[in-house]
């Protein structure tokens, strides 16, 4: 085996010395320690190693991924969803993205903000021109720049992985000319961002287990590397959550290393014990510390109030400037004996909505013939309006109006929930709801003198209470409200009622309820205290704002894991789309994506890969794995093919670059969700670090004669020579200029499944 840090590299040294330097060296036997006090001091001898290749590749990933990256002036395909959240950062508006943390689009703003961008631009469709006041180069630099980064990554990562610096190059020639990674880094999209984090996790990983192995323990250079793994992981998860499956993957790498730290002998058990707690403060506990300052920058930058604020809690939109926090700002905290409040379903889905209820009564029966209790009806709706507001009224007295000094309410009193604009008291009994017939209906009593009484009392509970006698607070108690004769809990069922009940969302009482589900759960929102004795005075007063004044504040971490919540569990719903596919279509790129298309030409960008390169990475996969069983089996009979340091490197390989490409790509396969084809780029830039490998292992180890391995080398640069012409045939697709003919781009229709528009003239 080559030694890898001396094979095919080009080296510049440069090295300066004085002629008085040497006249000084001469003397120095003679000199006395008093004469060198006062004789002039010795220049400074300065020594720069550069590697020219890496030089090289670094120069040509930015020539492929900067050149014209103004062009289009025009949205390109997904631009229109991420440009929408850049716009947001400019104007400090908080918004949801559920697929993904917030790391990747403040960095998509950083690059915005660069550049002047001010957020005034309609982002709402593929192709709209962007004006000049849009700084588009800004706004692709980021991502163009993670892209360009990627290639000498990729070059280093194999030279680390101890495979020659030829075998380095091709790795790095692969990278520079995959068409799908140049057209995806090219413009404002995540992919080239996550991929450097993971290329650089990886490279950082492998140059401090490298600094381990040659004992330079807990040197700055150790920890350096160290330190940048941890770093990396935690960008690539803050970037999507796709990182994760690497970063898992690394962290099963370095366990097993730290394994076999634990079982050296040479190491003392102190040493051992620092080692083991390093790696895992550096590889744990920070990512972790990072990944929570992503969100706490993030919620720094959106402070004030926008479209997506609905879905969360009132405590988390009353701590955002504007919208519910305007409206909040003067009310009581505690809720008192003739508090006037609206409820809050606290579950935010299908939408968020208030309890309510209208001059509109129960049909006396259903369409499937059930009788009702022909009750006023009480709904769950998705709009502020007057009549989500009820008054918290004392069964023991009659007034409807705070007391002086306030009498707060607590967890575990009873209450009765009057109407505001009908004065009806919020009830239940044993009638089948109109859509859940398995639970109880919930009216508004209206006493019709029959043998139905009034069951309108109801005791409350508070969630999240820190004591048995917490006082009911606004917006930050989650409290149940548990009917006293029937036991139900007051719930959301979250079906729909038909026509007559005004499509609104059905509220009902559930016997059969235990422990606590958001459905069931209701917060205050809004609140005042009342002081209207008359009903008529009562009606005007609910319309008037609060003036009494009561700060509230959300802690971060509080604040974080409802976001957290909220974006794992906020799914919006996914359609088919006319570029969609499924994994198995990534593999043999049997499909492929029109980013843009020229409105008069027949200009255009595909997210379409060189297929050479991923051909040849499904061939080297193919290869690998049947030589690792090979090799297996035989040391398995105790045969032993290769030695032991390449067997080692061998299995390395497997792990990074195999294990890399799995990871990236399997998990898709359990995925519920619209997938394109950029969603395998991540999984495709392991696979393509194979190929040199795989090769130079043949060339190394399994071809004997000089005769065979000059044959192969031959075939390698007709390989490499067919990868490069793919490239430059494909590249009018990937950079959207020069523009072809129409004959021209049905040729490059290779396969069938390809999507290539022609517009005829």
């Amino acid at each position: 085996m080559r030694n890898p840090t001396q094979d095919h590299t080009n080296r510049a040294n440069i090295g300066f010395k004085s002629q008085e330097n040497k006249r000084l060296e001469r003397r120095a036997d003679s000199v006395t320690d008093e004469e060198m006090l006062g004789a002039p001091k010795l220049p400074i001898t300065v020594k720069a190693e550069i590697d020219l290749v890496l030089v090289t590749v670094t120069a040509m990933g930015l020539a492929t991924r900067l050149w014209g990256i103004t062009y289009p002036a025009a949205v390109v395909f997904d631009e229109v969803y991420y440009g929408q959240f850049t716009s947001l950062y400019m104007k400090n508006i908080f918004f949801i993205d559920d697929s993904g943390p917030p790391l990747g689009h403040m960095i998509l703003a950083f690059g915005a903000f660069l550049g002047g961008f001010d957020g005034n631009f309609v982002w709402n469709r593929i192709g709209a021109e962007y004006p000049c006041s849009v700084p588009v180069w800004s706004l692709r630099l980021l991502p163009a720049l993670a892209g360009a980064l990627s290639v000498p990554l990729a070059y280093q990562i194999v030279v680390e992985l101890g495979y020659s610096h030829l075998a380095a190059l091709g790795a790095a020639l692969l990278v520079l000319c995959e068409n799908s990674l140049v057209a995806q880094s090219r413009f404002m999209l995540l992919e080239s961002l996550l991929i450097f984090f993971l290329l650089l996790a990886v490279l950082s990983y492998l140059k401090f287990h490298n600094h381990h192995k040659r004992s330079a323990h807990f040197s700055p250079s150790w920890w350096f590397w160290l330190l940048l793994t941890g770093v990396a992981c935690a960008c690539a998860v803050g970037v999507k959550y796709m990182g994760l499956f690497t970063y898992f993957l690394l962290l099963c790498v370095a366990g097993a290393h730290a394994w076999q730290v634990i079982g050296d002998p040479k190491l003392s058990n102190t040493a051992v014990l620092y080692h083991v707690v390093a790696r895992g403060a550096v590889l744990v506990a920070l990512p972790v510390v990072l990944y929570l300052g992503f969100f706490c920058l993030h919620l720094k930058l959106l402070y004030r109030t926008g479209p997506h604020d609905q879905v969360m809690t009132s405590a988390f939109q009353a701590s955002l400037e504007g919208g519910l926090a305007r409206i909040t700002q003067g009310q009581p905290l505690e809720v008192s004996y003739g508090s006037q409040i609206t409820l809050r379903n606290v579950l935010s889905q299908p939408v968020p909505c208030w309890l309510h209820s209208h001059k509109g009564n129960y049909p006396i029966r259903y369409g499937d013939g059930r009788g009702s209790s022909h009750q006023q009806q009480v709904t769950c709706y998705p709009f502020k309006d007057v009549n989500n507001w009820w008054i918290v009224k004392d069964p023991g007295r009659r007034e409807l109006v705070v007391s002086n000094p306030p009498r707060p309410v607590r967890h575990g009193d009873t209450v009765q929930l009057v109407h505001g604009m009908t004065a009806r008291f919020l009830n239940t009994h044993d009638v089948a709801a109109p859509m859940s017939p398995h639970t109880q209906e919930v009216s508004c009593y209206i006493d019709y003198n029959i043998s139905m009484p009034a069951q309108d009392l109801w005791r409350v509970e508070v969630v999240n209470r820190e004591s048995e006698r917490e006082v009911w607070k606004t917006i930050l108690s989650e409290v149940r409200l548990v009917h006293i004769n029937t036991t139900a809990v007051l719930k959301l069922s979250g079906a729909s009622l038909p026509d007559w009940g005004f499509r609104q969302l059905e509220v009902v009482a559930d016997k059969m309820a235990r422990g606590y589900h958001q459905s069931m759960a209701w917060n205050v929102e809004e609140h005042r205290y009342g002081k209207s004795h008359e009903q008529k005075e009562r009606e005007v007063e609910l319309h008037s704002p609060s003036q009494i004044h009561v700060g509230r504040n959300l802690s971060f971490m509080a604040k974080f894991a409802e976001l957290q919540w909220k974006m794992l569990t906020l799914k919006n719903e996914d359609s088919e789309h006319k570029y969609s596919s499924s994994p198995l279509e990534w593999i043999t790129m049997d499909t492929n994506i029109a980013y843009w298309l020229h409105p008069t030409s027949n200009a255009q960008i595909h997210l379409i890969g060189n297929i050479v390169i991923w051909s040849s990475a499904n061939v080297s996969l193919c290869v690998y794995a049947a030589l690792f069983l090979w090799y297996l089996l035989r040391r398995r009979r105790r045969m032993k093919d290769i030695p032991e340091d390449s067997w080692s490197q061998w299995v390395l390989v497997g792990a990074v670059c195999v294990g890399g490409w799995a990871v990236n790509y399997l998990p898709f396969f359990m995925m519920e969700k619209t997938l394109f084809l950029y969603h395998y780029l991540p999984a495709l830039t392991f696979e393509i670090l194979l190929p040199p490998v795989v090769l130079q292992h043949v060339h190394d180890h399994i071809l004997r004669f000089p005769a065979h391995r000059h044959a192969f080398s031959a075939l390698v640069l007709a390989w490499l020579s067919s990868v490069y012409l793919v490239y430059r045939s494909f590249s009018p697709l990937t950079y959207g200029q020069p523009t072809l003919s129409a004959a021209e781009l049905g040729s490059l229709r290779w396969k069938d499944t390809w999507d290539i528009l022609v517009r005829k003239r």
